[in-house]
């Protein structure tokens, strides 16, 4: 039995002493000298250094880490393969179209009787302990007691993704999370288990079809606690793409909290997000649905040009490209279903297979559904978002810049944004808004938009999870919020209340280096690159 801190929790609530318990939460302790105070290599961008903790106070000095990026654009992976050069069915149902073969959400009836059929959590039970008022508070005392309710909480994170993600795994296990990864068996992230990172790795064969994946998920998560290494499932939480709508099920089964796997399908449907934003009244770009060649014509009468083709439920801007005519539309949608058919997928992440690399050939699973909508112009911004409790607690804006057309990579970022306020205050009521339609009420959320100059600020996607790339060290450092950290609030059921001050604590701007051709780098490029590394 694991008792918590009660120091805060006696702070916050007077001079009342209240000692709560997490039952049965395993034996398994994460190896604190692994454990560093500063995720300096988690992504590979110029940051400020700031002192250890969640709250910098200062800005320091920049430093340029040329290591493995994780970028949202996947620009730069590095030793990626395809699952022992099988073609994933999983991933391409995810990829291709989600949510393939995983079963229908629950309806409310439904989801309500499997919670009634299921113990309560441990966590569930402590946060029953504490008063409602406290856990509102978003200030550093309730933060920390947020941090102890999280303490020893048995954790499922759906597949590891790039081991440029293992940032996540050390900050759940400095919280004291017994983590546990679901991942493909030869998963990089097993190695996280003898490291004392992780408690767990549960091996479930990724090339299966989604539901296969699903219901060999649901069996090993119910396994859990059965050895006295973890506790029972206190969540279930993915930063992976491809795994949100697995993972949204997941939690909807096992009667844990999670996303609404309605509001996730609706998100990762490009066209059913624009149709839920429409009848809404928000602003969205004309746009048509193309399922077959055939249909070309159509979409260009009712879209016009310029504009902008893309997979309906795509991942990491594959496929995406502008268009100025019909013959640029006819050749691009042509194209999209070759790019499509050269992917690579490891860990639940993109990119395009190398010289001799299998790759997944998508085209020749499903047909290949595209969206034509109109071309926005402008800079492109990212909101990134917590909701909890049905409303947003935290959205911070920040710019991504002109993008490389016609493929839309982005190439440099700042934060926060030096847009006025005026504008930025129109992009976050859009983003928060979409967001709601959808139908989300709780988790992390990486929204992307642009503020054009005829209609205003117009909503690009919203990706129902953690941003890619610099986003977790850019809130960390500019905002003092670590959206890792609520993520993992989110999956517990606790209340996510971001504590961070009126004004950025220091600003954050990075680039990406494009290669404009795919192809290997040199040893004198690379050479290069090291001597850049040693600049001051």
């Amino acid at each position: 039995m694991t008792s918590t801190c009660c120091s805060c929790f006696q702070g916050l609530t007077g001079n009342k002493k209240t000692e709560f318990h997490r039952r049965r939460s395993g034996s398994w302790q994460p190896n604190a000298s692994l454990i560093p105070d500063q995720m300096t290599n988690a992504w590979a961008s110029p940051v400020p250094r700031t002192q250890p903790g969640n709250s910098p106070q200062s800005p320091g000095d920049l430093d340029l880490v040329l290591s493995g990026m994780d970028t949202d654009a996947q620009l730069a992976p590095i030793k990626m393969k395809s699952i022992n050069n099988r073609r994933s069915k999983f991933e391409v149902e995810q990829l291709t179209m989600s949510p393939g073969s995983l079963p229908k959400p629950l309806t409310a009836h439904e989801r309500e009787q499997a919670i009634r059929r299921l113990e309560p959590t441990a966590t569930f039970e402590m946060l029953n302990e504490v008063p409602d008022e406290v856990l509102e508070e978003a200030s550093p005392q309730a933060q920390e007691l947020r941090r102890k309710l999280t303490k020893g909480a048995t954790v499922v994170f759906v597949s590891a993704g790039y081991p440029g993600k293992r940032f996540i795994y050390e900050r759940a296990a400095a919280l004291g999370v017994k983590s546990v990864i679901l991942d493909h068996p030869d998963s990089w992230s097993k190695g996280l288990v003898e490291e004392g990172i992780i408690a767990k790795f549960l091996p479930v064969d990724m090339s299966q079809s989604s539901d296969e994946v699903f219901k060999e998920a649901v069996r090993a998560i119910s396994e859990l606690g059965k050895d006295g290494i973890t506790g029972k499932a206190d969540g279930v939480v993915t930063f992976v793409e491809l795994s949100v709508p697995l993972t949204s099920r997941l939690a909807e089964v096992l009667g844990l909290p999670g996303m609404s796997p309605a509001a996730v399908d609706a998100a990762r449907d490009k066209h059913r997000t624009r149709a839920a934003l429409k009848k809404a009244g928000l602003p969205t770009p004309s746009n048509y649905l193309i399922k077959q060649g055939s249909e070309l014509k159509a979409a260009a009468d009712a879209v016009g040009f310029p504009a902008v083709l893309k997979p309906v439920s795509g991942a990491a801007s594959l496929g995406v490209k502008k268009v100025l005519n019909f013959q640029e539309l006819e050749s691009s949608y042509l194209e999209v279903a070759e790019e499509l058919g050269g992917l690579v997928i490891s860990s639940g992440a993109l990119i395009k297979a190398a010289t001799g690399t299998k790759g997944v050939n998508a085209s020749s699973v499903v047909d290949l559904t595209v969206l034509l909508e109109q071309y926005l112009d402008g800079p492109e911004v990212d909101v990134d978002i917590v909701m909890s409790d049905g409303d947003w607690r935290y959205a911070a804006v920040s710019d991504n810049g002109p993008t490389s057309e016609p493929y839309f990579q982005e190439f440099w970022g700042l934060c926060p944004s030096l847009l006025s306020k005026q504008q930025q205050t129109e992009l976050k009521e859009l983003a928060i808004n979409s967001v709601k339609v959808l139908g989300f009420a709780t988790g992390v959320f990486h929204v992307e938009l642009k503020y054009t100059s005829n209609t205003g600020p117009q909503l690009i996607e919203v990706n129902a999870r953690l941003g890619g790339g610099p986003v977790r060290e850019c809130n960390r450092l500019v905002w003092g919020v670590d959206l890792v950290e609520e993520g993992i609030f989110c999956a517990l059921g606790i209340p996510a209340r971001p504590c961070s001050p009126p004004a950025p604590y220091t600003c954050i701007g990075y680039t990406f280096v494009n290669a404009q051709k795919s192809g290997k780098l040199t040893s004198e490029a690379t050479a290069k690159f090291e001597a850049w590394r040693k600049l001051p």
